[in-house]
């Protein structure tokens, strides 16, 4: 696993790995508005994950995650704010993330 200091180096690397598609938490599944790609909880894994905390304030948190479709041909992250900024997910979707936190 790699280590980085902040969370734009995170998201460069992993653009530089081949992570390309920049997704979004859409309450029940995962989306990239660019390409229209879109995945539920049972079509991608969480290959790998970074926190990032604020340097103030705890709500600042955010976490990168690196996610690959079950088929191997889709791979891109997902940079989700915890906290004040936590966006509204499903049970789904809740399950899957919190089980690579």
């Amino acid at each position: 696993m790699h280590s980085y200091d902040t969370l734009t180096d995170a998201l460069k690397d992993l653009k530089a790995r081949g992570y390309e598609i920049d997704f979004n938490i859409a309450f029940d599944k995962i989306v990239c508005s660019k390409n229209e790609t879109v995945l539920n909880p049972h079509e991608f894994e969480i290959v790998e994950v970074y926190r990032f905390e604020g340097d103030t304030n705890p709500d600042d948190e955010d976490v990168v995650y690196a996610v690959e479709s079950k088929d191997g041909t889709v791979k891109g992250s997902i940079t989700s704010a915890f906290g004040t900024y936590a966006e509204s997910i499903s049970t789904d979707m809740i399950r899957k993330l919190s089980m690579h936190k």
